[in-house]
This record gives C-alpha cells, sequence and structure tokens, in this order.
C-alpha cells in the first residue's frame, strides 16, 4: 500500500500547494491513499466545509485535525456529516464528530 500522510496544511498558501499539487503526486506515485492534516488550514485556525470539499476533491482520502478542530464554529455541524473528517481519538465522549474512520 502507498500511503501520504500531508501535515499541517496552514492557511491559504498552504491550501494553494496543496491543490496545486496533491492531484499529480497522486497520479505520479500512484498512491493507495492519502491522508491530509487539516486543522490549521483556515487562516492558521480550524477548517470550513468548503476547504474541506475542496481537500477532499483534490485526491484526499481523509483529514485529520487537531487541537483546533473547533475553532471555526461551522466545523461543529459539519463535523457531523463529513465522514473523512477525523478528529483527534482522545477528546471526551460526546465530542462531535469521530475520532477513528474505518474504510
Amino acid at each position: 500500500m502507498r500511503l501520504l500522510f500531508i501535515g499541517d496544511v496552514v492557511g491559504r498558501a498552504g491550501r494553494a500547494v496543496l491543490l496545486e499539487r496533491l492531484p499529480e503526486l497522486r497520479r505520479r506515485w500512484k498512491l493507495d491513499f492519502v491522508v491530509v492534516n487539516s486543522e490549521n488550514a483556515a487562516g492558521g485556525f480550524g477548517i470550513t466545509e468548503a476547504i474541506a470539499d475542496e481537500f477532499l476533491a483534490a485526491g484526499a482520502d481523509c483529514l485529520t485535525l487537531g487541537n483546533h478542530s473547533f475553532d471555526q464554529r461551522e466545523a461543529l455541524v459539519f463535523i457531523e456529516r463529513q465522514e473523512r473528517l477525523i478528529r483527534p481519538v482522545n477528546y471526551p465522549p460526546g465530542t462531535p464528530g469521530r475520532g477513528s474512520l474505518s474504510l
């Protein structure tokens, strides 16, 4: 299995590089699975639904979050709908979203 983990996409510049290069990296390296840490994608503070959709459309298979998971309030809502957006597993019970993913 060929796996790529891209760590900490930060802000507009990080998003631009990811969106520009990920499709070609996926093709060239014949990647089976791509994980993108996206907890700082929205200006260094969290992620929005639009950004998550862009990353997934560009070729990410799942998006991970971290301590900035809910810096963007809209994440509290769309994290429940977006099955490929993963919050930290060690968050307390009842926290929105999923701490793991089975494909």
